[in-house]
């Protein structure tokens, strides 16, 4: 008995060598379905929605910063080329400049002179606030400025050579400004003599009265320099664009601080002052 030729229930099979092998570890994924799983991922749709958020919010930053500072350039030039003098300017921090700028009104901007001079008035500096600035202008102007608040700084040694450049004959024979803040004077001292002025603002201008004058150890009447004064401050005021006009005025002792503002004014078209050309 050939115990080969006998089938053994028993026996284990014998693998078949022409069948393909059987996976033996768990089923793989797909790389599409990797993805799709990946998407439905709730982790997954909060990081890219915040780099989405973020990405955009860097934009709208950065869109921001550039209007804001190429807008405050622009006013920066104009107010320099109003003033004769370097300035700087800025916007307030809220609403956003972009929203300003779409609607055309603009709130709050403030403007720093450098302090060189305010067209002829050497030493001269600004610090000034305008609010509710309106570009929705027409063919007589370019809109409208609802309020401007300048404080106005000018030093002895400023006040000294603007009338030595103002006022050529009587600037002449100054060589010297003294302020006082305990008696409210100026005091021009000349080779000659000096001249004591109170500082005051008269019909929205600042006015120089004299309140004495004294020459070669005798006093003078004031009717003889009154009216150089006079000219001077009209001078000053006629510099002055958008009906800015003198509130108040105060003697410190290093020179005078004053206050000039003006409300509801309209904007000149370059035509008309060519410094608004760029606004």
């Amino acid at each position: 008995m050939n115990l080969s030729d006998q089938h053994i229930p028993w026996a284990s099979p014998q693998p078949d060598p022409t069948a393909s092998p059987q996976p033996t570890g768990p089923t793989p994924v797909s790389p599409k379905t990797k993805r799709r799983l990946r998407v439905r991922d709730p982790l997954s749709i909060v990081l890219v929605s915040v780099i989405v958020l973020a990405l955009a919010a860097a934009g709208l930053i950065g869109a921001e910063l550039y209007a804001r500072n190429r807008a405050a350039n622009k006013v920066a030039a104009t107010a320099g080329c109003v003033v004769d003098d370097g300035a700087t300017a800025s916007f307030g921090a809220m609403p956003p400049f972009l929203w300003q700028h779409i609607n055309g009104d603009y709130t709050n901007i403030r403007i720093f002179t450098a302090g060189n001079q305010i067209k002829r008035a050497k030493g001269m500096k600004a610090v000034v606030t305008v609010v509710d600035v309106d570009l929705h202008g027409d063919a007589n102007s370019k809109g409208t400025i609802g309020a401007l608040d300048a404080k106005i700084t000018w030093t002895s040694d400023g006040i000294q050579k603007t009338i030595q450049d103002a006022i050529p004959l009587f600037g002449s024979f100054v060589n010297g400004v003294k302020s006082s803040a305990s008696d409210g004077s100026i005091t021009l001292q000349g080779m000659l003599g000096d001249i004591v002025v109170k500082p005051e603002v008269v019909n929205n201008k600042i006015s120089l009265p004299v309140t004495s004058l004294s020459g070669l150890g005798f006093t003078l009447p004031s009717e003889s320099v009154q009216p150089f004064l006079d000219r001077f401050s009209d001078t000053l005021a006629s510099d002055l664009p958008l009906g800015i006009h003198a509130d108040a005025i105060q003697v410190t002792d290093s020179g005078v601080v004053a206050h000039f503002s003006t409300h509801n004014a309209k904007i000149p078209q370059a035509t008309t002052n060519p410094c608004f050309a760029n606004l």
